[in-house]
């Protein structure tokens, strides 16, 4: 940490910084820019400076400018979010907000659920390469009224690209730790590299968006290679002012040694293979004040586990899962404010080795209503009601308010309630002697009060907050005694409270020349209540501290950022990383070298799986637009 804070001490003494130009670091974003991004709720869509929520946007500007290989990486600088990997440069990995589980957080892509009903292991296995990204929100808090089922601490909408006019963006990039393979595990350095290349074609009316990437990474350790493939294309077509409709579909598939994943050290030879499609039919009609919007769409997975990846006679575990859903929303503009209404229905099954074969059905309704109280107090209000086929009805409530005290500073506070079901793993999964599931698990249900206050002049920005949130029937992975198997109770109230602090400051001086800092810190403090007398593994393992800061800098084509992390949880020993990134423009390209990890640290995410040692890397950006 030390070693961290000197360096960026050295980097905030550099004298004068650059110029926004069109590749920009951080947070030097116009203004104006930010305040316009909509957030992408599939209930009511309102610009981003008129949220009542604590909703963090990064921009496709800022993740271009990070030292970072894959979404997980970019969700790493995010406050409040807990990235745990279990393998790095976008394998598998687990993501949850303000300390709960990554079975609680929900990931979506335009609005499309990712929820996979076999684990959140799999969530993050989407299609989305970071060239094809305009922006991601991240939702803190329970949101069931916004998003419907499982964002029970929250959830991150991945919102991609559009254009009115043809593009291409090609990346392409190498890294290597320069250091030599384990015993056993071939020969030569460990090392890697990715591809990725993003298209639209768009004028006036439409806009069609096709992305591929392909990474290959042969590991940091013995048995921890990775394949990933991703493809991904989003359309958009305007029939007139009143009606357009809208089409996605992404495949990715995931290859990666598995050692040390779930079951250390008998492991080490474990190899898994992760798949995942969806696809996305929806349109939009206005008439007057009126707005409805329906869509189908579909996610389907496969998940091929090799405990003997060398002999699949024995320890293999496959799974298919699918989800069909079908969504209406709509809105009315009234003269006392929107509302907001709709219906969706989730069909999954699965069919599994070890999990057997499944099927369930949800369905949820909503309304609500967002109005102004004079020019200062606006808010939300609204409920949400869901009926799972396993287990019935249940109704979820929210308001939001924000009131606006002066051109600088606003309050906001918003009370929240959500449900999590838990999932076929939870429920039937059958892996004696290691993890066996429990049938008479109920969800998991929350509520959530968060107040907070934000400031905003000129160039600086300062948001700070506090949350309270209590799960009942709170769900973990618990075992009394050593020689017995797994399985998953629910162990009474989780309670979690927590603060977070967030700056953000940029200089424009002149003479193409400007720098920038941020930083972030949030405390967290969880408690069980339990008669159990079980101990919960997962509150020992969630974050308790994270602070996270970064300097950028520009002079002309050059510009350099790096990013620091420092993280405690409950019962390990705190780390540190920093990242740096150093980027040179000429012409239509971008040239760019990163470190990551730039002192070597120590560290493990998830499982028993170390994180990588320092690594290099060295890429190249190509960016034609259409004029």
């Amino acid at each position: 940490m030390k070693k961290a804070l000197v360096f960026l001490g050295l980097l905030t003494a550099i004298p004068n910084f650059a110029q926004q130009k069109e590749i920009l670091p951080d947070s030097l974003i116009n203004k104006n820019q930010l305040e316009e991004v909509i957030i992408q709720g599939n209930r009511l869509q309102i610009p981003f400076n008129e949220s009542s929520r604590d909703i963090q946007v990064i921009t496709q500007a800022q993740i271009e400018a990070l030292p970072a290989k894959s979404i997980n990486e970019v969700l790493s600088y995010i406050g409040g979010v807990d990235v745990r990997q279990r393998g790095p440069f976008g394998t598998q990995t687990d993501i949850s907000i303000d300390g709960g589980t990554s079975e609680q957080t929900l990931v979506l892509i335009n609005g499309v659920k990712m929820l996979d009903a076999q684990t959140a292991h799999n969530m993050m296995n989407i299609p989305v390469p970071l060239t094809a990204i305009d922006h991601i929100e991240v939702l803190r808090g329970a949101a069931a009224r916004v998003y419907g089922i499982n964002a029970l601490t929250g959830a991150i909408n991945i919102v991609t690209k559009k254009g009115n006019h043809s593009s291409v963006s090609a990346d392409i990039q190498a890294g290597s730790s320069f250091k030599a393979k384990e015993e056993g595990d071939g020969s030569g350095i460990y090392g890697g590299g990715s591809a990725e290349v993003t298209g639209i074609f768009g004028s006036e009316n439409q806009s069609q968006l096709f992305s591929i990437a392909q990474s290959n990474y042969n590991g940091q350790r013995y048995n921890s290679a990775s394949k990933n493939t991703r493809l991904f294309y989003n359309g958009n077509y305007d029939f007139n002012n009143n009606n357009s409709i809208q089409a996605m579909a992404g495949y990715a598939r995931s290859q990666f040694g598995a050692n040390g994943f779930y079951a250390a050290p008998g492991d080490i030879n474990s190899e898994e293979i992760v798949e995942s499609s969806v696809f996305s039919l929806s349109s939009k009609h206005k008439w007057g004040n009126f707005t409805i919007s329906p869509r189908i769409s579909d996610r389907y997975g496969e998940d091929d586990y090799r405990y003997y990846k060398d002999d699949l006679s024995k320890g293999r575990s496959i799974h298919y899962t699918n989800a069909l859903m079908l969504e209406l929303n709509s809105s009315l503009k009234t003269g006392i404010g929107t509302f907001g209404f709709g219906w969706e229905s989730r069909l999954e099954k699965i069919n599994s080795s070890n999990i057997g074969e499944h099927k369930r059905d949800n369905h949820g309704a909503y309304a609500e209503l967002r109005s102004n109280i004079g020019e200062k107090l606006q808010g939300t209000v609204g409920l949400y009601a869901n009926y799972n086929t396993d287990f019935g009805w249940q109704m979820y409530p929210g308001i939001d308010l924000a009131y606006r005290i002066n051109a600088h500073w606003k309050v906001s506070t918003s009370i929240g309630s959500g449900q999590r079901i838990p999932s076929f793993s939870d429920l039937y999964l059958d892996q004696r002697p290691g993890n066996v599931g429990n049938e008479s698990l109920q969800p998991e249900n929350a509520w959530s009060y968060e107040g907070n206050l934000q400031y905003k002049k000129g160039n600086l920005q300062f948001k700070t907050g506090y949350f309270y949130r209590t799960i009942s029937d709170f769900i973990d992975w618990v075992r009394d005694d050593s020689s017995e198997p797994y399985s998953p109770a629910n162990l009474g109230k989780n309670n979690t409270q927590g603060i977070y602090g967030r700056l953000q400051q940029n200089f424009d001086l002149g003479g193409h020349q400007s720098i920038g800092y941020n930083l972030s810190y949030n405390y967290l403090q969880p408690s069980l209540e339990s008669s159990s007398g079980t101990q919960s593994k997962y509150v020992l393992e969630s974050l308790k501290h994270q602070f996270v800061a970064g300097v950028h800098y520009r002079i002309k084509d050059f510009s350099f950022q790096i990013k620091n992390r420092w993280l405690k949880r409950e019962l390990a020993s705190a780390y540190d990383v920093a990242d740096i990134r150093v980027n040179y423009e000429w012409q239509n390209f971008l040239l760019y070298t990163e470190v990551t990890n730039l002192f070597d640290a120590t560290y493990t995410e998830a499982g028993a799986v170390p994180m990588p040692t320092r690594w290099f890397g060295l890429g190249m950006k190509y960016q034609w637009n259409q004029h």
